[in-house]
């Protein structure tokens, strides 16, 4: 067993264990879970889990059924190196609501693999990376056939920067195991996009996407709520920020400064920093190595039509144009939701209150690489981008019979959004620093 776990023998040899003692497991050193009623330790094993420990982590102490269903695709397979770490079994739980959800939930799953919505399209993927490659080519030809006035500049830009947001998306679909049946090839394409056409780091983007899946705008969970530092988020955070008075930035005014420092300078400047920082220090030479020739590949190719700093400085647009493209994306989806602690929400529940969903147009999926389909995707983490309205329905059926609300906006309502919800936040920051320390 795991430092600080318990043995069924430790526990009187008691085949079923309560889930007042399974709770009492849910530190850094001493971790259960508990799948399909089988409560396992992991206390010892979560390091060496392939999505990595934090995301184990996050369920410690709690039912992480629903979460190991959604992110695997061999779960016969995985499930036999789950047996030695079996302690005996969970406790029935007493909560009837949500176990008729997980129910529920369960027929939606074997419903969309009856309907073979699991089963990607070859012809699709194959257009979607071939077109990456397509517009790669037109940004250097521009170059090459044009020069370098600011006509032909602007363009060779605009080219690259659709390769760099679609590649965002493109990797995505590979990082989440919905190309191939087999993984290796999952993995090997996930390396290419990521590493060789976008110049990102693969562990990073795994280290911190499957936490937001798994517990997504859940405070000290979700990495991609962990922001404040620069902005306060939902209704709770502002809160806890006011009282303990630890940082010097107006939130009151962070609608504002939002423009400043968030679409421009993510990537260009904080993702630019982590994509080195996170496999150098985890010692990942080959995530280094990859990345490593997309730039030498950018000084190879555009250095000549440039210069060497030429080069760099169009490299550095094109980073800053994507990361209005993706914060803007991304961040319509989750911000203007709920943001609050693990409140351990069955699946439905969990995903529904964090997550929002943008129309269906031709521009709209494309735009945001199917992504606009939020709530079906953090429902089927695994189901191919081109499959996921086809879910649309039957989950807003299951919702309506269990009260869950489903939201759906127009793109441009989406954007509004995230401007709104930050000046509401910044308000209840402000109102509360007020009272906690202005006399």
């Amino acid at each position: 067993m795991g430092k600080g776990g318990r043995g069924v023998q430790d526990l009187g040899a008691v085949d079923v264990i309560s889930w007042d003692e399974i709770k009492k497991h849910s530190k850094d050193e001493d971790k259960w879970i508990v799948i399909d009623g089988t409560v396992y330790d992991v206390s010892k094993w979560a390091k060496r889990h392939p999505g990595g420990p934090r995301i184990i982590s996050h369920y410690a102490g709690q039912d992480a059924t629903e979460a190991f269903r959604a992110f695997h695709t061999d779960i016969k397979r995985v499930s036999k190196y789950m047996t030695p770490l079996g302690i005996g079994s969970a406790e029935k739980s007493k909560k009837i609501d949500e176990e008729e959800i997980k129910r529920d939930f369960v027929e939606l799953r074997k419903r969309a693999e009856k309907m073979d919505l699991f089963t990607p399209s070859k012809v699709f993927f194959s257009f979607i990376v071939g077109h990456l490659i397509f517009f790669e080519i037109l940004a250097y030809l521009t170059f090459y056939y044009f020069g370098t006035g600011w006509l032909p500049y602007l363009v060779s830009v605009i080219f690259y920067t659709i390769v760099q947001s679609e590649a965002g998306w493109s990797q995505h679909d590979f990082g989440h195991l919905s190309v191939f049946k087999d993984n290796r090839l999952n993995h090997a394409m996930h390396s290419f996009v990521m590493n060789c056409i976008k110049g990102a780091s693969t562990s990073w983007w795994q280290h911190l996407h499957n936490q937001h899946h798994s517990k997504p705008n859940v405070l000290n969970k979700d990495p991609d709520v962990r922001v404040e530092k620069v902005f306060v988020l939902g209704e709770e955070m502002p809160k806890r920020v006011a009282k303990e008075n630890k940082s010097w930035m107006p939130y009151n005014w962070q609608h504002t400064y939002f423009f400043a420092i968030g679409p421009p300078l993510l990537f260009p400047v904080y993702f630019q920093y982590m994509i080195f920082k996170h496999p150098i220090v985890r010692r990942n030479w080959l995530d280094v190595f990859l990345m490593t020739t997309f730039y030498i590949k950018m000084l190879v190719l555009y250095s000549p039509f440039l210069g060497v700093f030429g080069a760099i400085k169009y490299y550095f647009l094109i980073r800053c144009l994507e990361s209005h493209w993706f914060v803007w994306v991304s961040q319509s989806n989750h911000i203007p939701m709920e943001i609050d602690e693990d409140k351990e929400r069955p699946w439905l529940s969990l995903q529904l209150r964090a997550t929002c969903d943008v129309e269906k147009s031709f521009f709209n999926d494309w735009f945001t690489g199917h992504l606009n389909f939020q709530i079906e995707h953090h429902l089927f983490p695994t189901m191919p981008r081109h499959n996921l309205y086809k879910m649309t329905p039957y989950v807003k059926e299951l919702c309506a019979k269990h009260g869950v609300p489903y939201k759906c906006k127009t793109l441009s309502e989406a954007f509004i959004d995230i401007v709104k919800s930050l000046k509401h936040s910044g308000e209840i920051w402000h109102a509360y620093y007020q009272s906690y320390h202005v006399s």
